[in-house]
């Protein structure tokens, strides 16, 4: 290259160059400041913004006043196009924020000016909220919609708004007295920790009512009006609340609503605050979003420091309204349970001292119509999520197991007194009939539920054709329609020897619920395989559950009621298979209801006989568990009534056909 080309290219470059640096018109520092500002009022912190006519430190101090009602929201702001004159630069500030349920967005323009090589924004209010003026900040308001009711088969409103009274101390009302001594007074005629509830009278405001229980205000109290009002400073104050019919009626199905406690709202992201109710356990925790709506939500612009006795004496509202999210009501929650089913079942329960369940559904829709768990169950939902070894009614799985191996109720099978395997003696029921032993039908042996002889048959049913007939009976798989958490049985595919003969009397590692076991039974009923079904399908639109869902097999534990016969209590129980691969069929369901039939024309259930209506079939079953000698032992039965299928379990509650059988008659005989 020649020196008069290389001086070109130097004159090119230099003119080239000497245009960009004309055509700077600062710009780029303009657009890196606005982004700066941006990003500092997204964090809620410009203490590192250079502003022009105000402090950092006191701009800083004066965004987070402003903005401190909203917490812990945060906005997103970004830089839009900007506008430059001279040493002057206009850049709109697009925020936008997160209220409830709702988005708020809104443009404020915001000005920059050029001090030397440095561009400042110019500090005003506005800049934050449009029309915001130097003192006044924004406050927040929420107002929660009516929470949406449970319901039950029919529309019948299981959980709904019911009159109750707060019965507390309302301060004001004390004057000179004692207000210590009236608490006391208070705790002590309603019957609550007197200590606690002193302490939270004396912690609260001066013009506070500090509430000390809340009755059902239905006629039944026990503590009367006229005995509050003696108490100084007592009041009863009339509300309403969601409730079902009563304090006990389907509470480990339902769960309960309550103020939000501060670790709910802790954990709640935001969306509870202090005074909010909220589900706890059951269907209204798993549902909660669902039934409790969304709230409206007003953001106001208003004077700092303003009162509520200055908003309420003002002529007008004092404050603006800048924004509002509407409030969305609940959806009702809908299930299958039937009110008079339901509380049927807790009647006959309710004189059984261990835990207990009744479950009963519809075999040709899965609808669950009860789901009752005795008082012994201290809460626990026995029905749904207890893990119990099934004992005897396990052999409706077996001889489903058999039939598809050849055999029929008219097949002959071995009863002996005792069977040994492996070292291990197995027996029959105490009381077992000496006439229904030697070689009798599997129908006979079904009816009489002879341990022997259905574990003598062992080899001709391997442990992996156990599992199979238990899913093509509903158990042990998923429950898609359930729509509420619960324990589905539990079969191992492999097991060898004395736990696989185990097996075959529904011992050993075999778990289920009583719901699983009323499944099994309905699936006899219906001819093919029963998928529960509690709750309905919400209305188009209703936020999903966010709770675990049926297909959850919960872990049993040491401090749960239910824990299954030779399971150790830290025992985790299979998972369930998605679906049955081999459904039971028509035919070999019709050979069960035979069987089924014949223990209560020729077993030991004779007392179901005298059941008005279609005929009953039933299975029996005793399990044992624990170490004790004797050992104790688990009563369960489970029944086919038309299309009804119920299960009755009582834990620790000797033979199923002695202690169960009697409490399924009287539901039976009840449920018509």
């Amino acid at each position: 290259m020649g020196n008069f080309q290389k001086l070109s290219l130097a004159l090119v470059g230099l003119i080239i160059g000497g245009s960009v640096v004309a055509c700077d018109d600062g710009r780029s520092k303009a657009d890196n400041a606005a982004k700066e500002l941006a990003s500092a009022i997204s964090a809620l912190d410009v203490g590192s913004i250079a502003f022009d006519g105000k402090d950092a430190a006191a701009a800083n101090d004066q965004l987070k006043e402003v903005f401190k009602a909203l917490e812990p929201a945060k906005p997103a702001v970004a830089a839009g196009d900007m506008k430059l004159e001279g040493d002057t630069a206009t850049v709109p500030l697009n925020y936008s924020w997160k209220i409830g349920s709702g988005e708020w967005k809104y443009s404020v323009s915001t000005q920059l000016k050029k001090s030397g090589d440095t561009w400042r924004a110019t500090w005003n209010p506005a800049m934050l909220v449009p029309e915001l003026a130097e003192g006044e900040i924004l406050s927040k308001a929420a107002e929660s919609p009516q929470r949406a009711d449970i319901l039950g088969a029919g529309g019948a409103q299981l959980v709904a708004y019911r009159p109750v009274v707060n019965v507390g101390i309302d301060k004001p009302q004390v004057g000179g007295g004692d207000i210590a001594a009236a608490a006391t007074k208070l705790a002590q005629l309603v019957g609550v920790d007197e200590a606690a509830y002193v302490k939270q009278v004396e912690a609260s405001g001066a013009e506070a009512f500090v509430t000390a229980i809340t009755l059902r205000d239905d006629g039944n109290r026990t503590v009367s009006d006229e005995q509050i009002a003696a108490i100084p400073g007592a009041r009863s104050i009339r509300d309403s609340l969601p409730l079902a019919p009563t304090r006990t009626f389907a509470r480990a199905v339902l769960g309960s609503v309550a103020q939000a406690s501060a670790e709910q709202i802790e954990k709640s992201g935001g969306v509870l605050s202090a005074g909010d109710v909220t589900g706890n356990g059951g269907l209204e925790q798993q549902y909660d979003a669902q039934l409790r709506g969304t709230d409206k939500v007003v953001i106001r612009a208003q004077k700092a420091g303003l009162t509520t006795a200055e908003i309420k004496a003002a002529p007008q509202d004092p404050r603006r309204t800048v924004f509002e999210v509407p409030a969305k009501p609940g959806v009702p929650v809908k299930t299958t349970l039937d009110p008079k089913l339901q509380q049927w079942a807790e009647d006959v329960l309710g004189k059984v001292g261990p835990a207990s369940a009744i479950v009963a559904l519809r075999p040709s829709s899965g609808a669950v119509l009860a789901a009752a768990s005795g008082p012994g169950s201290n809460g626990y939902n026995t029905a749904m999520l207890g893990q119990y070894a099934p004992g005897s009614t396990f052999k409706i799985v077996d001889s489903l197991a058999l039939i598809r191996n050849g055999m029929t109720p008219d097949s002959k099978v071995e009863c002996t007194p005792t069977l040994t395997v492996d070292g291990r003696t197995f027996k029959n029921a105490e009381g077992y009939p000496a006439g229904s032993l030697g070689s009798v039908t599997l129908r006979d042996a079904f009816a009489h539920s002879c341990n022997t002889a259905f574990i003598s048959t062992r080899d001709a049913v391997s442990q992996a054709q156990l599992e199979s007939a238990a899913t093509s009976l509903g158990v042990a798989v998923e429950a898609p329609a359930l729509g509420a958490a619960a324990f589905l049985g539990s079969v191992p595919g492999e097991a060898e020897g004395t736990e696989h003969a185990a097996s075959m009397i529904g011992q050993g590692k075999v778990l289920l619920s009583p719901l699983a076991a009323a499944v099994m039974a309905g699936s006899v009923a219906k001819g093919a395989p029963v998928s529960p079904v509690l709750v309905l399908a919400p209305d188009a639109g209703a936020p999903a559950a966010t709770a675990p869902t049926a297909t959850a097999v919960p872990t049993m534990d040491a401090t749960s009621p239910a824990q299954g016969s030779d399971a150790s209590p830290s025992a985790t129980a299979l998972a369930p298979a998605k679906t049955s691969d081999k459904p039971v069929t028509a035919a070999e369901a019709a050979a069960l209801a035979d069987m089924m039939r014949a223990v209560v024309t020729s077993g030991h259930a004779g007392f179901l006989a005298s059941v008005p209506g279609a005929p009953v079939g039933a299975k029996t079953g005793t399990a044992e568990f624990g170490k004790e000698n004797p050992p104790k032992t688990h009563a369960w039965i489970v029944a086919v009534h038309g299309d009804l299928a119920v299960a009755v379990f009582v834990e620790d509650g000797g033979l199923g056909a002695t202690t169960s059988g009697p409490l399924l008659k009287e539901f039976l005989t009840q449920a018509g």
